[in-house]
């Protein structure tokens, strides 16, 4: 039986251990305008990364070089026996002067979480050297200045109720 969207996500966010971060995440308000960014400027994040994801299991996630206009990812997800929890598939664009990150969820099976034309969006809040924070969502270079000693991904999650989480993920470079 799948479960809807907000179950899997409250389930997810549930499994999380007390975080070990300080608050990774920013969050814009409604009238938020995203400050003027090139793709280019996020080109250090180019590159495959592995380390713990949700409940300690194994997490992954690659970008492309830029192409255009467009970066694409992919986040996989394993279950912690072996097989796969979810993924991702990821856009980084230009939009509007600035950036955004537009993502879909699939389970194992390739069946999307988000409905067929729907994705999730997370505008650009700030950008800083090896660092992007969107709003909910940041990825910044692990040691503040480039990417080789990996990078730090961070999700702000909201169940059915009240609660909110911040999943964080630290990867490390693959050879």
């Amino acid at each position: 039986m799948r479960l809807p969207v907000p179950a899997i996500a409250m389930a997810i966010a549930l499994s999380l251990e007390a975080p070990a971060h300080a608050q990774e995440t920013r969050v814009a308000g409604d009238d938020h305008v995203p400050p003027p960014a090139r793709l280019a400027q996020l080109a250090w994040l180019a590159g495959s990364w592995s380390g713990s994801g949700i409940g300690g299991a194994p997490a992954h996630e690659s970008w492309l070089p830029p192409t255009g206009n467009t970066m694409v990812g992919l986040f996989v997800q394993e279950d912690g026996e072996g097989g796969l929890l979810f993924t991702e598939h990821m856009y980084i664009s230009e939009v509007d002067g600035s950036l955004a990150v537009r993502l879909k969820h699939f389970h194992p099976d390739l069946t999307g979480w988000e409905e067929k034309d729907d994705m999730l969006e997370f505008r650009l809040v700030a950008l800083e050297p090896c660092a992007a924070y969107f709003s909910a969502l940041t990825y910044r270079c692990a040691n503040g200045e480039n990417t080789e000693d990996g990078i730090v991904v961070a999700v702000r999650m909201q169940g059915d109720g009240d609660e909110i989480r911040e999943l964080v993920f630290d990867f490390d470079p693959l050879d």
